[in-house]
């Protein structure tokens, strides 16, 4: 998707800023877009400014105006918000299908119009005042991230097999030892990956809003890119994408992430596991939790994953329910009876 053929100047204006200034990624951007279209989409509907039964999606934001852009207030937005948890229809690969966003999704829309209408006041100068200062949040709901026990991860790694059986076990080993970001997995170049013989081995990572940082190889991080690089140096290279470091089997482009998805859910149900409950972002929640139970500090782990705040890193601070159990019982009042 281009933003830059169906976005307003207006709407352009900010992507392209937080493109180039705020060293934001395309696919930030993208996401950006699609919470704005939504948002003007509704609007538009909303205000009577199109058919009353024309199809949200086909409502048209390349008109979105400064003139509308001003006119909106929070009740509009508060509006938009009751639209979206009771009658917004949710992604086909939603988990459950329906209607209705959930605290997250909304929350990620407010997020996104703050942050518009705070670049038209402050950089753009084009508002006095922002009509939408006093916007709140969804609360959402604190959940302990879902994560794969060392002999689940153990047995995910077992059942990798196939043509491909190298790739994908670099892939897994990847996730479930560095703890990367999908988006970071498949934008691995070969040039990034920098083994030695030592503990010096590296991957180079950019993260979110074009940060790079680098990660250090442990041994079964070696030996898996060692044995992929090996068959992968083999492909046909008028066919290859040389720069790629992970590439699809039969036209070895670069692998998508949609692949790795379902890479990550097949090898899943192969090892028994609820393919339903994990994915490849809850691999990465398995790289953190594991290390953090291991004596890894949250600021290391902060570093590690590439985090900008730490409180996006304390999530991995929960203890496990064993832990929990253990220190019940190592209470010494914990035997104590009621006496007469």
């Amino acid at each position: 998707m281009d933003y830059r053929v169906e976005a307003s100047p207006i709407i352009r204006d900010f992507l392209v800023y937080h493109e180039t200034i705020k060293g934001h990624s395309q696919l930030t951007s993208n996401e950006y877009f699609l919470d704005l279209r939504t948002f003007f989409r509704y609007l538009k509907l909303e205000r009577g400014l199109v058919p009353s039964d024309t199809p949200i999606e086909e409502i048209s934001v390349s008109d979105v105006d400064l003139q509308l852009v001003s006119s909106v207030t929070l009740a509009d937005v508060y509006d938009f918000m009751s639209y979206l948890s009771r009658d917004r229809e949710r992604r086909h690969n939603a988990p459950e299908a329906g209607s209705g966003l959930n605290a997250a999704s909304r929350s990620r829309k407010v997020s996104t119009l703050r942050s518009f209408y705070k670049y038209l006041t402050t950089k753009a100068n084009l508002l006095e005042e922002n009509p939408i200062a006093g916007l709140d949040s969804p609360k959402l709901k604190q959940s302990l991230p879902r994560y794969l026990t060392v002999d689940e991860s153990l047995a995910l790694l077992d059942a990798v097999d196939g043509e491909n059986k190298e790739r994908d076990y670099c892939i897994l080993v990847i996730f479930l030892n560095c703890g990367l970001r999908i988006s970071e997995l498949v934008g691995l170049n070969v040039s990034d990956v920098m083994i030695s013989s030592n503990d010096e081995s590296t991957l180079r990572v950019l993260g979110k809003g074009n940060k790079e940082r680098t990660v250090y190889l442990n041994d079964a991080c070696r030996e898996a890119l060692a044995s992929w690089l090996e068959v992968r140096s083999k492909l046909t290279l008028e066919r290859t994408d040389r720069a790629a470091l992970f590439v699809s089997a039969r036209r070895h482009k670069r692998v998508s992430t949609d692949a790795v998805h379902a890479m990550v859910k097949k090898t899943l149900l192969k090892a028994g596991l609820d393919a339903s409950k994990y994915s490849s972002h809850k691999l990465r929640h398995t790289a953190a939790t594991l290390m953090h139970q291991n004596g890894v500090d949250v600021r290391t782990l902060q570093q590690l994953l590439g985090h900008e705040n730490l409180n996006t890193t304390q999530i991995y601070t929960h203890v496990a329910s064993e832990d929990l159990k253990y220190a019940a019982n190592a209470n010494p009042l914990g035997n104590v009876k009621k006496t007469k």
